[in-house]
C-alpha cells in the first residue's frame, strides 16, 4: 500500500501524467456533450435540413484549417526557445486576425459558388465567423502548450461544449429553425472566445496594445515562405476528411453525406483523446531532440506508441461489436444502416493514433517539409480515390475505404523515415503491422461464432492478461513512462 501511495504521489507531481489527465478528462466530458449535441440535431432535423447544415459546417471547417496558416507547431518549437516571448506572441496574434477575416470572405465566396441552395448561403455566412474567432482561440491554445497550462484550455472548451448541448436541448422545449440555432452557436463561440481571452491569456496580452502592434506586409510574407510547409500540413489534415464530406454532397444523396457525417463526427471525437495527450507529449519531444538525447527520444516514442496502437485497436474492436446496436438508439431509425459505414471508418483509427505520433516526432525534428510531403501524398490519394468512388461507383463504402488507405501510405513513409534515422526499427515496424493484422484478423474471424458483446470482452481481457505477463517478464510496458524514479534520462521529459 505504500509503494502505491508514493507512485500516487509522483504521479501527481509530474507534468505529463498532470496534463494529460486534465486533458483526457476533459476530452471524455466534451466528447458526451458533443455527441449529445449532434445527435440532437440530427434526431430533430429532417434529413435534407441536417445535410445543409453538414455541408455549411464542412467548409467553414476546411477554410478554418487553412486560416491557421498551420503555424500552431512553429510557434509551439519557437516560444520554447526564444527571449522575446512577448513580441513572438503579439506577432502570432496579429497574424492569426489578419488570416482569420481572410478566410471568412473566403468561405462565404466559396459557399455561393459551391451551392445554390439560399439556406446553405445563409448558415455558409453565419457558421463562418466562427473561422476569426477559432483563430484568436488557437493562438491562446498554443500558449497554454507551451507552458504546460492546457488544464485552462481544457476548462473553457468543456464549457463551450456544455452551453452548446444546452442550446440544443431547447430544441425539444422550443422548437426554432436551423438558422436561428446557427445564430446561437456563433454567440456561443463569442463567449467562448472572450472566456479565453480573460482567463487563458494570463496577462501575457494586453488587448489595447494588441490592436495598436504593427505588423509589416513583408514579415508575413518572410514567416510564410519560411513556414509554408506548415500550412500545407495543417490544410492537408483536414481536407483528408473534409472533402470527401464536400464530394459526397455534389454526387450521392443527402442520405449519404449523413451517414458520412454521423460516422466521421463519431471517429472525429474518438480520435481527439490521442491528439490531446500528444500536445503534452510534443515539448517533450522538441526538447529531447533539442538536447541531442535520440536514444531516450527513440525510447520514449517506442513506449508511447506502444499506448496508442492498443488505444486504437480498443476503438476499432468496440465499433465493430456495437456500431449496429448503439447508432439506430442513438441517432433514430433513419440511421439503422449507417453502423457499416462507421465501421469501415474506425479501420482508419487503427494507424491514426500512431501516424500523428509520429507526425510529431517529424516536426519535433524539424523535417517539417518532409512531413508536408507525406500529407501531400495522403490528401492526393484520399482525394483521388473519392472521386473515383464517387462519380464511377456511386458507393459511399469505396470513399471511406480510399481514406483508409491513404492512412496506411501515410504511415508506411513515415515508418521508412523513423527507421533511417534510428527513432523506429524494422523490427518495431514489424510488429506494429503483424500484431495489428493478427487482432483484428483473429476479431473477425471469432465474431461468426462468439456473441459480439462477449467477444469484445473477452478479447480485452485477454490482452489485459498478457500484458500484465509481459510487464513481469519482459517489462515492455514500464510503469516508470510517466514517472521519474531515480532515472536520469526521464528527467529530462518533465
Amino acid at each position: 500500500m505504500f509503494k502505491i501511495t508514493m507512485k500516487f504521489t509522483q504521479l501527481r507531481k509530474n507534468q505529463i501524467f498532470v496534463n494529460s489527465s486534465w486533458g483526457i478528462t476533459s476530452q471524455v466530458f466534451q466528447s458526451i456533450l458533443l455527441s449529445l449535441f449532434f445527435i440532437l440535431i440530427a434526431r430533430h432535423y429532417a434529413t435534407q435540413v441536417f445535410a445543409n447544415f453538414i455541408i455549411a459546417t464542412v467548409l467553414y471547417q476546411l477554410l478554418s484549417a487553412f486560416s491557421s496558416l498551420g503555424l500552431s507547431q512553429w510557434f509551439i518549437r519557437e516560444i520554447t526557445g526564444t527571449e522575446n516571448k512577448e513580441d513572438l506572441i503579439y506577432k502570432f496574434f496579429k497574424i492569426q486576425i489578419y488570416s482569420g477575416i481572410t478566410f471568412y470572405l473566403l468561405n462565404i465566396i466559396l459557399g455561393f459558388l459551391l451551392y445554390d441552395d439560399k439556406i446553405i448561403h445563409v448558415l455558409t455566412i453565419l457558421l463562418g465567423i466562427n473561422i476569426v474567432f477559432d483563430n484568436l482561440i488557437n493562438a491562446i491554445k498554443c500558449i497554454n502548450i507551451s507552458e504546460f497550462k492546457q488544464e485552462k484550455t481544457f476548462i473553457i472548451l468543456s464549457i463551450d461544449a456544455f452551453l452548446k448541448f444546452v442550446a440544443t436541448c431547447f430544441l425539444f422545449v422550443y422548437p426554432f429553425s436551423i438558422i436561428t440555432l446557427c445564430i446561437i452557436l456563433v454567440i456561443v463561440r463569442f463567449v467562448t472566445l472572450n472566456l479565453f481571452l480573460r482567463i487563458g491569456l494570463s496577462g501575457l496580452i494586453n488587448l489595447k496594445s494588441l490592436y495598436k502592434y504593427k505588423i509589416s506586409l513583408n514579415y508575413i510574407k518572410y514567416l510564410l515562405v519560411l513556414n509554408w510547409p506548415f500550412i500545407i500540413m495543417g490544410g492537408t489534415s483536414i481536407i483528408n476528411w473534409r472533402a470527401a464530406a464536400i464530394i459526397i454532397s455534389k454526387a450521392l444523396s443527402s442520405g449519404d453525406v449523413a451517414n458520412y457525417e454521423i460516422s466521421y463526427k463519431i471517429f472525429s471525437m474518438v480520435q481527439l483523446l490521442p491528439i490531446v495527450v500528444a500536445t503534452t507529449f510534443f515539448p517533450i519531444l522538441i526538447n529531447l531532440f533539442k538536447d541531442d538525447k535520440i536514444k531516450e527520444l527513440s525510447a520514449f516514442y517506442k513506449k508511447v506508441h506502444r499506448y496508442y496502437l492498443l488505444f486504437g485497436l480498443l476503438c476499432f474492436t468496440f465499433i465493430y461489436s456495437f456500431a449496429d446496436f448503439l447508432i439506430p438508439i442513438l441517432f433514430g431509425p433513419d440511421y439503422a444502416g449507417t453502423g457499416i459505414y462507421t465501421q469501415l471508418m474506425f479501420l482508419t483509427i487503427l494507424v491514426f493514433p500512431t501516424a500523428f505520433l509520429q507526425a510529431n516526432v517529424l516536426v519535433a525534428m524539424k523535417y517539417e517539409r518532409l512531413d508536408m510531403w507525406f500529407n501531400v501524398v495522403l490528401m492526393s490519394i484520399n482525394v483521388i480515390f473519392c472521386i473515383v468512388g464517387a462519380y464511377f461507383f456511386k458507393s459511399l463504402n469505396v470513399i471511406i475505404i480510399s481514406i483508409f488507405l491513404g492512412f496506411v501510405v501515410f504511415h508506411i513513409l513515415q515508418d521508412v523515415f523513423l527507421i533511417k534515422k534510428s527513432i523506429s526499427s524494422v523490427r518495431h515496424v514489424f510488429e506494429f503491422y503483424a500484431l495489428s493484422v493478427f487482432s483484428i484478423g483473429s476479431y473477425f474471424l471469432l465474431n461468426k461464432w462468439v456473441n459480439s458483446t462477449l467477444l469484445f470482452f473477452a478479447f480485452w481481457l485477454v490482452i489485459f492478461c498478457l500484458s500484465i505477463y509481459i510487464n513481469k517478464s519482459k517489462g515492455l510496458f514500464k510503469f516508470n513512462v510517466f514517472l521519474n524514479r531515480n532515472n536520469s534520462k526521464i528527467e529530462s521529459f518533465k
